[in-house]
């Protein structure tokens, strides 16, 4: 009898110990305000990506005990200095450590100039379902009352819920949880920095709980052709933006580079004056694919409205951004350069 008790006390301390196991999330950081460092506390001046990921975490008091936590330092720049190289090297990294189970979500600390951009193009190039979350902060970790510590504590908390599973890449940012595809910075100041001005956020994390209110209906991670194993360079696609009078001068420039793309910023529903249009002409004789999106924050650029893309040669953004629609076609280009599959890819992805 006493063995057969001392048997299951033995079990019960393993289930238990089992049941009290923390998740592992690995802190992927590639600089940014959030590891920013200023000459003071009450002055903006500061520079970006000075602190090592270390620091980032000992910053934050109680993350031990959401999740198992590991850093790597990918990269330590200002994001404004983001490349196509530093996300290849991500979307290398992450492949990898769910590939060998290295960690049960990952959180990305990052600047917030291009943070959207680095989560569209991860939320289509990921080959998991498991959590990416990125985060970053509108202060230095130097600053009185800098927002990083509480942002990347949300972070880890959003990553290490079991309910973020299949919800593809986040953006985490003052207790509003956001879909990849839909973030956009919103301000160039303010702490409350992003909104996803289509849609609204799909939850919000505070007092350490994770609530989703939806779930985005656009195909990302493994369910998405982009799979980019292998490749060290993508097609070379730019942006053009368009203003009251503006000549042709930025896309005749690119055509003569010899780009792969060009997104416009057009005006209204993705609109170009005439001697842009002219211009896109010009581009798409010389097989360059162009790609109308538009510089207003909110709506989406339809296909024959005021313009007509069959007779023009051109595809349309849908709803993204000019920054996020240059990724899309970017990746759709690795895939394909038929009109028909490439404006399908932004109706769906």
């Amino acid at each position: 009898m006493k063995k057969l008790l001392s048997i299951i006390c033995i079990l019960t301390v393993c289930f238990t110990v089992s049941a009290q196991k923390l998740p592992r999330i690995k802190i992927l950081a590639t600089g940014g305000t959030i590891a920013g460092k200023g000459a003071s506390a009450d002055r903006a001046a500061y520079k970006a990506g000075s602190l090592p990921i270390k620091d980032l975490i000992e910053a934050v008091p109680g993350i031990d005990k959401v999740a198992e936590i590991s850093g790597e330092q990918i990269s330590n720049v200002g994001s404004q200095d983001m490349t196509v190289d530093i996300w290849i090297k991500l979307n290398k990294r992450i492949n990898e450590i769910f590939k060998n189970n290295e960690a049960d979500g990952i959180v990305i600390t990052h600047g917030t100039d291009t943070q959207e951009e680095t989560a569209y193009f991860l939320s289509l190039t990921v080959r998991y379902d498991l959590p990416v979350v990125l985060t970053g902060s509108m202060r230095p970790a130097t600053a009185m009352s800098a927002d990083g510590p509480k942002n990347l504590y949300d972070a880890v908390t959003v990553a290490a819920s079991a309910n973020s599973r299949g919800k593809g890449v986040m953006v985490v940012f003052s207790e509003n949880i956001f879909a990849g595809r839909e973030a956009e910075k919103i301000s160039t100041t303010h702490v409350d920095a992003f909104k996803a001005p289509n849609t609204g956020p799909i939850g919000q994390v505070y007092d350490g709980r994770v609530v989703y209110y939806m779930h985005d209906q656009r195909k990302g991670n493994k369910n998405t052709p982009f799979d980019i194993t292998g490749m060290d360079k993508l097609p070379n696609v730019v942006v053009a933006e368009l203003f009251a009078d503006a000549p042709s001068t930025t896309i005749d420039a690119y055509v003569d580079k010899g780009v792969d793309g060009i997104v416009t910023a057009g005006l209204g529903n993705g609109n170009l004056n005439k001697v842009n249009m002219e211009a896109v002409t010009r581009a798409v004789g010389k097989n360059i694919t162009v790609c109308r999106s538009s510089r207003v924050l909110t709506g989406r650029v339809t296909l024959y409205d005021e313009t007509d893309d069959a007779k023009l040669g051109t595809i349309v953004s849908d709803d993204l951004s000019p920054q996020k629609a240059r990724i899309l076609l970017m990746l759709g280009l690795t895939q394909t350069k038929d009109k028909k599959t490439l404006q399908q890819y932004f109706f769906t992805y």
